[in-house]
């Protein structure tokens, strides 16, 4: 009998509670399989072009479920220390990578062309025709508007990935 009590009070006390997993939380947004980064200077979506063009791809991202992040490139803001961080957006498999400041947005403009498989937009004038002749880079005028010029160009980059 002390046997018997032995083993229930140890079933009860490490195992018989098998319960099942709740079900997923249905509130839990869903994500499509596209990915838009954003590189920006240290000071990361806090000022500036950043911000507007955070605010677009938030807003793009809301209405299709997208998703997007942003990494900031820490220290000398150049070309050259920009690059890491780039290749880090693109061994991520981002679909889009949009770049604001100018060490990013040059970064961007010299290797665009070695990536057709990935769509990238800067923010800032274009540059000798290089948006034209690459046909994956984009540019995009900086100022007012800036977030929604963003959303825009983000649904066509979202159109050419399906193709």
């Amino acid at each position: 009998m002390l046997l018997v009590v032995g083993l229930l009070v140890g079933f009860w006390a490490f195992g018989g509670n098998e319960e099942t997993a709740p079900p997923p939380d249905s509130r839990a947004r869903q994500y499509r399989e596209f990915d838009a980064c954003l590189l920006t200077g240290e000071s990361g979506i806090t000022n500036g072009d950043a911000t507007a063009a955070w605010q677009g791809m938030q807003r793009f991202s809301a209405e299709t479920r997208i998703r997007v992040t942003h990494v900031p490139v820490m220290g000398k803001q150049s070309a050259a220390n920009a690059l890491p961080y780039l290749n880090g957006l693109i061994q991520r498999d981002c679909d889009v990578v949009l770049a604001t400041g100018a060490a990013q947005t040059r970064t961007v403009r010299e290797q665009a062309g070695g990536h057709p498989q990935t769509q990238f937009v800067v923010v800032g004038p274009q540059s000798d025709g290089q948006e034209a002749g690459g046909g994956n880079l984009t540019a995009v005028k900086p100022g007012e508007g800036l977030a929604d010029e963003l959303a825009k160009t983000l649904r066509r980059a979202v159109s050419v990935a399906r193709d």
